[in-house]
């Protein structure tokens, strides 16, 4: 084994500032919507693309950006991706036309997709060697996330105001400058392996999650029992069914099948899956509480919602690793889900002319520290559990399953919140049944994966959970 590298924690600062990045550029435009439609001519059932052109570019093509870490070095990859979401961000940015725009955000979410497994995986390279190290690396890198996407509401809010709407694209050009020059010098190379790039695969996967992602997210526009919705979907189980029969047949498959045999691999990421289906939610419905129903602008909203940023860092950095060394992984990912869905149920409690102090602050915290506890024990378990020659294709794996979980979640809990009253704009009692009706949907979804996780999840020490991923 080498010996750890002197410069591992300025390496997972810029590990970090990726998590955080590809998160903040999911949320950084919903305050720049009504500007970007102004300017480009986007209609209003087109808008909502500025956000799902780089979440489904993103969530489809994790596995393949995994896969890719894997076969040509995480190393590569990850400055690759920083320079592919440069070139994203600037055509975002000076697009005079909508297809331009769309084009930009797909290309975003390209570079978003190469950056996040092979972050995870370089992650893995440095610490890998010391289980402590490990967890503090963890809490860190996940608490770039929900930083990443409060920050994203906070600065969309600040920049939109203040400059034009264009710079919530453009930030991310100087910051992917420095990320590229530091990569090399600061990154632990891996040697390319021998293999194949399983294009049938790629296809069949990228294509799937994106019509699954793209029927759910349409589906409250169009209706969940229009032939549209259900053509879509049946695709996407079409694609997905292939997907699976090219993986069982090829003999370096994209994704191989008996992964999922790994103990805890499978049970960790249907944790993620629904801990992203319950978060994300969560996240976007108080928002829209705060603005549209208490009447908060942008950046007092965004302002409101720093308290509990502040929790879950401190949680995932000091609160999640005493935890786990306390009570291990699995009874911290269950307690954590289990307080996520008590401040989604008290959240649900909101009204028509609630406050911030009284609807909205402690509930929030409550939630806030659930999502704290269950995030990094849950990641960690699906991380570790994979062998290291496919740490890549454990960090697409898991990234796909809280990405794909976080727009299925939203999209679901859109149409609940719509059919209890959310849509009647300017009707605060029957927007606020709907936002609490959505609040109560996603706490069923944490309740759901704090039971799965008591059910299927092993409980091996921390230090055996790590010796065992290096066997």
């Amino acid at each position: 084994m080498s010996a750890p590298s002197p410069r591992r924690w300025t390496a997972l600062a810029l590990i970090a500032a990726a998590q955080f990045i590809v998160i903040m550029d999911t949320s950084i435009i919903g305050v720049a919507l009504p500007r970007i439609q102004e300017d480009l001519g986007f209609t209003q059932e087109s808008l909502s693309w500025v956000f799902n052109a780089y979440v489904v570019a993103f969530g489809g093509l994790l596995l393949l950006g995994g896969r890719l870490s894997d076969l040509f070095g995480a190393r590569r990859l990850f400055g690759a991706g920083w320079l592919i979401l440069l070139v994203g961000s600037l055509v975002a940015g000076v697009a005079p036309e909508v297809w331009v725009e769309l084009t930009g955000r797909a290309v975003q979410g390209v570079g978003a997709a190469l950056i996040a497994p092979s972050a995870l995986t370089l992650l893995m390279m440095l610490f890998g060697h010391d289980p402590k190290e490990l967890t503090k690396a963890l809490a860190l890198y996940g608490a770039a996330a929900p930083a990443g996407g409060t920050a994203g509401v906070f600065l969309g809010g600040v920049i939109t105001e203040y400059l034009s709407w264009p710079w919530v694209f453009y930030i991310n050009i100087p910051i992917a400058l420095v990320a590229l020059l530091a990569t090399g010098p600061l990154m632990p190379a891996a040697q390319a392996r021998r293999g194949s790039v399983d294009v049938a695969g790629a296809l069949t996967v990228t294509l799937g999650l994106g019509a699954a992602v793209y029927a759910v997210v349409r589906a409250p526009e169009i209706g969940w029992g229009s032939a549209q919705t259900w053509l879509v979907l049946a695709a996407a189980v079409v694609l997905l069914g292939a997907f699976v029969t090219v993986q069982a047949r090829r003999r370096e498959p994209l994704m191989r099948l008996s992964i999922f045999r790994t103990p805890n691999l499978a049970a960790a990421n249907v944790t993620q899956l629904l801990l992203g289906g319950a978060w994300i939610p969560m996240w976007f419905f108080l928002n829209l509480y705060l603005q549209q129903v208490l009447g908060y602008s942008a950046f007092p909203s965004g302002a409101a919602l720093l308290p509990m940023t502040v929790l879950i860092m401190i949680g995932m950095i000091v609160l999640a690793p005493r935890a786990i060394n306390r009570f291990g992984p699995k009874t911290t990912t269950v307690i954590g889900l289990a307080l996520l869905a008590a401040g989604m149920g008290w959240l649900s409690l909101i009204s028509p002319d609630g406050s911030f102090a009284a609807d909205v602050l402690p509930a929030s915290l409550v939630a806030a520290l659930g999502m704290s506890l269950a995030f990094i024990p849950s990641l960690g378990t699906a991380i570790s559990s994979a062998p290291p020659q496919e740490g890549g294709l454990a960090s697409g794996i898991v990234n796909t399953s809280y990405q794909v979980g976080s727009a299925l979640g939203l999209a679901a809990m859109t149409a609940v919140a719509a059919a209890n009253g959310a849509a009647q704009l300017g009707d605060l009692p029957a927007m606020t049944s709907g936002f609490s009706a959505a609040f109560v949907g996603a706490a069923g979804v944490a309740l759901v994966g704090a039971l799965l996780a008591a059910a299927t999840l092993r409980s091996p020490a921390p230090a055996d959970e790590v010796a065992a991923s290096r066997d």
